[in-house]
């Protein structure tokens, strides 16, 4: 794309491509995404580099990543607010912006965020260290 062009999709989502769950929220995201507004970004393959985004792998590992069109970077529960927007799920996701459904979703995901890779099954010693 160059420079003052703008992109086609109108998020682009960051998403581990080795976890079984994330793997199947992305593919029926693909299958709803008729109109291709979402950019789907694997950070499991090898040719991906986080560098190149100004972010780290455990950055990107911690909690879902998104990008906007302005290249504003957006995180967690957020990422799925504009997802689901992008195929068409807006009057849902105006419902999980209010106030006791927004805290309870945030705090939730961060459980999972934190605890995906043992839901999963891919603890190792450094990926699921206690701290």
């Amino acid at each position: 794309m160059s420079q003052g062009e703008k992109p086609s999709w109108n998020v682009e989502v960051f998403y581990d491509g080795d976890c079984p769950l994330c793997c199947r929220e992305i593919n029926m995201l693909r299958r709803l995404d008729r109109r291709k507004r979402i950019q789907f970004t694997d950070i499991a393959t090898e040719a991906f580099d986080p560098a190149t985004y100004g972010k780290s792998m455990p950055e990107l590992m911690d909690e879902i990543h998104g990008r906007l069109p302005s290249g504003q970077w957006i995180i967690g529960v957020e990422v799925f607010r504009q997802l689901y927007t992008a195929v068409g799920f807006s009057p849902v996701v105006w419902l999980t912006r209010l106030p006791l459904i927004s805290q309870f979703l945030d705090f939730g995901y961060r459980i999972f965020a934190k605890h995906r890779l043992r839901l999963t099954g891919r603890c190792t010693s450094e990926a699921c260290k206690i701290s």
